[in-house]
């Protein structure tokens, strides 16, 4: 391992995960479709408000989900996971990256230090009828100068996942 490696090995193992938790109104079974079904995911995945289209959705470990954010003006952002576990209807895991429309990993257009990879650990429990949805993200073969700026940004990501929660909040709402 050279010096560089092994630099971004432990930058990206002394990442602190970054955590966010929301009890939604609806049970398990309908938070996961949400989840899991590409036309459900479209109505609610994403910063508020784009535009979610789907280009694939893969569910199973090894697949991908990619698809494009369109916001207003114009701006189109390529993104993609890359499952490595689905465990139905607990638990998803997948590492989360900006892309081309060809599906590469690239880097975002709003910061050129931003993590290429970051996995994503997604857990919803069922209790009393509702759903405790609990995601954890952390940077993966990071440098520590990557590190950093997922550190300095905890404050918008906790902005941008609670958007993104409440969409889902209302979507779900919406079907009852």
């Amino acid at each position: 391992m050279n010096q560089e490696t092994s630099t971004t090995a432990v930058a990206a193992a002394s990442a602190q995960p970054f955590v966010i938790t929301r009890t939604l109104n609806a049970p398990r079974d309908l938070v996961w479709k949400a989840w899991t079904e590409p036309e459900r995911l479209a109505k609610w995945w994403g910063p508020k408000g784009c535009t979610i289209k789907v280009h694939k959705l893969d569910l199973r470990p090894g697949g991908i989900f990619h698809y494009t954010m369109s916001f207003p003006g114009g701006e189109d952002m390529w993104c993609r996971f890359d499952f490595r576990e689905v465990t139905a209807p607990q638990r998803i895991v997948w590492v989360n990256s900006f892309s081309d429309a060809d599906g590469g990993i690239t880097r975002p257009p709003f910061e050129d230090n931003w993590p290429l990879e970051i996995l994503n650990d997604v857990t919803l429990t069922e209790e009393n009828g509702k759903t405790i949805l609990t995601l954890h993200a952390t940077p993966i073969n990071a440098t520590a100068e990557e590190v950093a700026i997922f550190d300095t940004n905890r404050t918008s990501l906790n902005q941008g996942y609670s958007g993104t929660w409440d969409q889902l909040e209302e979507y779900l709402a919406s079907l009852t």
